[in-house]
């Protein structure tokens, strides 16, 4: 079972090895993430020329446990849109954060526009 949400920009910061990869590292055990964010993730490896079998590998590597964006969750998602349009976030960060709150879990992120939402779930800052 899952403690924490990646975001897709936490778990390309730990593909990539940028700042913040270490914490990400120590979340993975534990850690599960929305389709939607996963498909972010390949896409940004499809984009760098990665081929799909070696994403599939990285990717299965991690273990992560990869959650169906489903009706709840697109409805959690799409009320956040309201709260969090004026800082300009997209569908797929909406999309993890609405599972972070579906799980009652923390979101785990690279993206610093994030940390000031006060939505009634821990955000952490990876940099």
């Amino acid at each position: 079972m899952s403690e924490v949400v990646l975001d897709a920009s936490a778990v390309l910061a730990l593909l990539k090895q940028e700042t913040g990869s270490e914490q990400v590292a120590t979340y993975i055990p534990q850690a599960a993430i929305s389709s939607v964010n996963y498909s972010e993730v390949v896409a940004k490896l499809a984009d760098a020329g990665v081929p799909e079998l070696t994403v599939q590998k990285i990717l299965g590597n991690l273990n992560l446990e990869v959650i169906a964006f489903d009706l709840e969750q697109a409805i959690k998602a799409g009320m956040l849109r309201p709260l969090t349009k004026i800082i300009g976030l997209s569908f797929g960060d909406r999309a993890c954060l609405g599972l972070g709150l579906f799980l009652s879990q923390p979101v785990i992120t690279a993206d610093r526009q994030w940390q000031n939402l006060n939505l009634g779930i821990n955000i952490q800052v990876i940099r």
